[in-house]
């Protein structure tokens, strides 16, 4: 078959370096519990280590999350550049070992199928579900070699499963970042090759099938191209972690909803958050508020640290919309969005709703160190492999700018309405001038805001503008009772001029949130 990923491939991994990288096949196993091996290829899990120490990271590293590991734990035995034969013949005898009576195997193989038979890689299958072989010598090696078709690898798998009591599951390939053509909006599926015909060898074995690449397919679609770009990493087929985790996701959807399969009670019970989005009435839309600790605060009395977004309700007319303050001291944009914050209110965003976001306190300094919170500076595209010393592990860092444009695209993705809005002013004036971020949060907030199509206000400006007032006016010591404790954080009196600074934003601006303001 010809290689139509373009992708050009030549770290081969040591099999040595592999087999003591991946677990002892069983070793994971409590007790007389179950064993859910996976089997598969670098979408399942990317380089030797699968430590995403590159960037890209396989669906397998994060599918333990989905189980209940006092019931089953789960092996992650894919190894990157894996075919079904090349898998076959090199590494499943060692995995074969540790299954036993009961156990789940799940295979998910087929991207590295084509190319050469007999040099190179020499990982090719014979394209279908035939009883088709060929007798091959190969170049480099002079090794003879007898190939069979994709489908009789499966079969080869799933008969070595059965046999041992266990139960093979097939699944078709992660899908790849590839549309139907350059103005389609539909991704290509392999529906007609490797998806097809592990589907008919599922079905004529007996054997549960879930069509992985649909399930990621189709929210691939309803992401939309922008946001897909994100879900890989330096290549078209390879994920990010974000990607990654999509597809751990589809897999274990993929589970729950295939009828009679019972290694669905092995999963955890999904979760439902009741407290994100619970203001919500009927007819009326939230509004959302995230940011740091200038947005949400102690906010407990007069003489507390107080958040704008803990006050801003009182310029609304909440018989009309319902404001919800979601911000949480101390954060980045990117530990925001790390610690699974901003996913709660993705997931509860509907039609209609707003978003008011502001970051940028915290989000200098140490990216990998220390609190290890910051971005990137500035508003681009470019990355960053780190590996974050207080967790050891790697991960992709991206500029301030990024993280912004995420939320906006995410918002609306959803039908929601997103606002920027500059970081509130410190308390640091020089020469009678406060001091300001209009080239660096302030700027890049706003270059954020614009390419990806939000509202933005500037309440660095605005507020700025009237505490350098009030000091010309009134001295410094006025200014300080707008602040508590330090040059950054509000008093009740401080958090209710950048609320009112929001609001003046609001009307002078195209954004429909204004409608909702009291009059």
């Amino acid at each position: 078959m010809k290689d139509v990923n373009n992708v050009i491939d030549n770290t081969y991994d040591s099999l040595n370096i592999a087999r003591t990288a991946r677990p002892v096949a069983g070793s994971t196993r409590r007790g007389e519990n179950p064993v859910l091996f996976l089997v598969g290829n670098s979408t399942m899990r990317t380089g030797t280590l699968g430590n995403g120490k590159n960037g890209q990271w396989g669906w397998g590293y994060f599918a333990p999350e989905y189980f209940d590991e006092t019931k089953i734990t789960v092996e992650n035995h894919a190894l990157g550049g894996m075919s079904s034969r090349t898998f076959y013949n090199r590494l499943w005898a060692d995995v074969l070992k540790g299954i036993r009576k009961g156990d789940w195997v799940i295979i998910e193989l087929g991207h590295n199928d084509n190319g050469p038979y007999d040099s190179g890689r020499a990982r090719a299958s014979i394209p279908g579900i035939g009883k088709d072989s060929l007798n091959v010598t190969i170049a480099e090696t002079g090794e003879k070699e007898t190939v069979y078709t994709y489908g009789e690898y499966m079969r080869r798998f799933i008969n070595d499963v059965k046999k041992r009591g266990a139960h093979p599951i097939l699944m078709s390939l992660t899908p790849r970042k590839a549309w139907d053509d350059p103005d389609s909006t539909i991704v290509t599926r392999v529906n007609e090759t490797f998806g097809l015909w592990a589907k008919q060898v599922a079905k004529k074995e007996r054997v549960p099938f879930i069509d992985l690449n649909e399930i990621s397919a189709q929210k691939f679609e309803r992401f939309g191209k922008e946001k897909v770009k994100y879900m890989f990493y330096l290549d078209n087929i390879h994920n990010s972690a974000f990607g990654a985790r999509v597809n751990a996701e589809s897999a274990a959807e993929g589970i729950r909803n295939c009828k009679g399969l019972k290694l669905a009670q092995y999963l955890k019970p999904v979760e439902t958050d009741t407290v994100t989005g619970a203001s919500r009435r009927k007819g009326c839309p939230v509004l959302f508020t995230i940011g740091d600790s200038t947005v949400k605060n102690e906010d407990s009395d007069d003489d507390s640290m107080w958040g704008w977004g803990s006050v801003i309700g009182e310029l609304f007319d909440t018989d009309r919309i319902s404001v919800e303050n979601h911000a949480k001291a101390g954060r980045s944009a990117r530990t925001f969005l790390d610690e699974g914050r901003w996913d709660k209110i993705y997931n509860a965003l509907q039609p209609g709703d707003f978003v008011i976001m502001q970051f940028g306190h915290n989000d200098a300094g140490a990216i990998n160190t220390g609190k290890a919170r910051a971005e990137l500076p500035g508003a681009g595209n470019d990355s960053k492999v780190y590996k974050m010393e207080p967790t050891g592990q790697y991960q992709v860092i991206y500029p301030f700018g990024w993280y912004i444009r995420k939320f906006v695209m995410d918002a609306r993705e959803k039908g929601a309405t997103a606002i920027v809005l500059s970081h509130t002013p410190r308390n640091m004036f020089d020469n009678g001038k406060i001091s300001r971020n209009t080239t660096s949060f302030g700027a890049w907030s706003s270059q954020a805001a614009a390419d990806a199509g939000a509202f933005y206000i500037d309440l660095n400006k605005i507020s700025g503008d009237k505490l350098e007032k009030i000091a010309w006016e009134e001295g410094l010591g006025k200014v300080a009772e707008y602040f508590k404790r330090d040059h950054t954080h509000s008093s009740l009196r401080g958090a209710r001029l950048n609320a009112q600074s929001i609001a003046e934003g609001l009307r002078g601006s195209d954004c429909p949130l204004k409608n909702y303001l009291k009059d």
